[in-house]
């Protein structure tokens, strides 16, 4: 067969018939097109599974930390938002491949998206270097300035101190994932994930109390779970060849179209997702000053808000492989119909969380600490909250649709509205200003739900509306 370079050029290289490709590429897009109500949940099934495997190592990695004490919950939580800062990286660059990979697909254009994965690919190891370099040299002044001390900033700074290095594998890892997921895909991300994920909650308790490691145990049991992630991707990818997407790196030659198409969508949704680190990091700050029982009932009531967070942004995550993938084969009409449908569901999920959060806030608290003052404040956080589900759940969905199609901006546009705009600001004049408590704090995030998915909503049924008149007008 030929391959076309990077550069126009076409060359011989081996690899599958491409006939053969270029069928099983339009399958996937028939198969999604013929029943796209069914595609929805076969794309955000495995990725449920694999977030509910990770929202069980959300919860007991906080309850094995609580048990160290409440200075070790709260250099965890003041590491959060740093750790969803870089991360938030690596989602972006992802979601861009997703995207992208997806449109091509679409559109039947393998040799694309085999481009765009070798890019992606490229860039997240690029990336992921540059990241690790300056989390190391700026951990301390920054967990400082996030209002981390004494205790809590040395315990802060030994965990970062390890976490950091696995920066890199984490950001290969989810661009991995996102190729394989742009490509229709999900199961094979979240088997690996859900290993990874399952050896670290092994290995947490083993470090953190059979190593008598402590808090560095729990950064310890991460890295070795995420050069085990890391090890499995590159096998099936690269050693195995299992994907769809082909990498031929000796072929490869950069191209800046290629880079500016991830980046349209991945540089707006890092932005986004470093955006809401940073608010994370005002909210610490904010927060701190109502004692370290109050930072640490914050982060535990972030913990007990991703058992409702994860699996929506799991059933979400297929709008932008099938977004894309419609856009590519021209059906707006689909797109409509998956999003109606995903945002049902979503909000079916959302007030069936908010109702068993109120019920059982107290409990699911104390299964973290035995603190009754972290409890109460956790108790609170999420009983608050949680009247905000359905508002983000819009909010969320509409997001990746946006990112489906390419367009990146507008999830930039309301994050930036709903944490930078609102929230902080309202949350920071409530409390110093009108010496207003913690529950202030709690209802500047709900406030700010609403009026962000109001923005999403209006702004994507209108973008929907334009795409269908230049589709038509071509």
């Amino acid at each position: 067969m030929t391959e076309t370079r990077h550069d126009g050029d076409a060359v011989d290289a081996p690899g599958r018939d491409g006939a053969v490709s270029a069928v099983d590429n339009r399958n996937r897009t028939a198969e999604c097109i013929a029943n796209p109500r069914r595609a929805v949940w076969k794309l955000s099934l495995p990725v449920m599974a694999g977030m509910g495997i990770q929202m069980l190592y959300n919860l007991t990695d906080m309850a094995f930390v609580g048990r160290l004490g409440g200075d070790a919950v709260a250099a965890l939580t003041f590491n959060l938002p740093l750790a969803f800062f870089f991360i938030g990286i690596a989602f972006g660059l992802g979601t861009g491949a997703t995207s992208l990979i997806a449109r091509h697909i679409g559109g039947d254009d393998k040799t694309a998206a085999d481009n765009a994965a070798e890019h992606a690919l490229v860039l997240a190891v690029g990336v992921g270097i540059g990241i690790v370099a300056m989390a190391l040299g700026l951990r301390v002044p920054i967990l400082a300035a996030l209002g981390a001390h004494g205790e809590a900033l040395h315990m802060a700074a030994a965990y970062f101190g390890i976490v950091a290095p696995g920066f890199l594998l984490a950001i290969v890892n989810v661009t991995c994932s996102s190729i394989l997921s742009g490509e229709g895909d999900t199961r094979t991300p979240m088997a690996i994930q859900g290993m990874g994920t399952i050896l670290n909650i092994i290995l947490d308790p083993l470090f953190i109390f059979g190593a008598d490691m402590g808090i560095r145990g729990a950064a310890t049991a991460t890295v070795v779970s995420q050069a085990a992630a890391f090890a499995a991707f590159i096998v099936y990818i690269l050693v195995r060849k299992q994907s769809y997407v082909e990498f031929r790196f000796r072929h490869f030659v950069p191209s800046a179209r290629i880079i500016g198409d991830i980046l349209r969508v991945g540089l707006p949704a890092s932005t986004s997702m470093m955006i809401m680190a940073v608010g994370g990091m005002f909210y610490n700050r904010i927060v701190s000053v109502f004692g370290t029982e109050a930072v640490a009932g914050l982060g535990i009531g972030g913990r007990m808000d991703a058992i409702y967070i994860l699996p929506m942004i799991a059933l979400s995550s297929s709008q932008v492989t099938l977004a894309g993938m419609f856009i590519g084969a021209r059906r707006v009409d689909l797109i409509r119909e998956t999003l109606r449908y995903t945002i049902f569901w979503g909000e079916v999920m959302a007030i069936c969380m908010a109702i068993i959060f109120w019920l059982f806030a107290p409990s699911l608290a104390g299964l973290f600490t035995t603190d009754p003052r972290v409890v109460d404040v956790a108790t609170h956080y999420v009983r608050t909250v949680c009247l905000g589900f359905p508002f983000v759940t819009v909010g969320i969905i509409s997001g990746r649709v946006f990112q489906g199609l390419g367009s990146g901006l507008p999830s930039l546009v309301t994050t930036t509205l709903r944490v930078l705009l609102v929230s902080v600001p309202v949350a920071w004049v409530l409390t110093r200003l009108y010496g207003m408590g913690l529950q202030a704090v709690w209802w500047s995030f709900v406030g700010s739900a609403v009026l962000s998915s109001i923005v999403a909503a209006v702004w994507i049924r209108r973008r929907l509306a334009q795409v269908e008149a230049e589709l038509a007008t071509e």
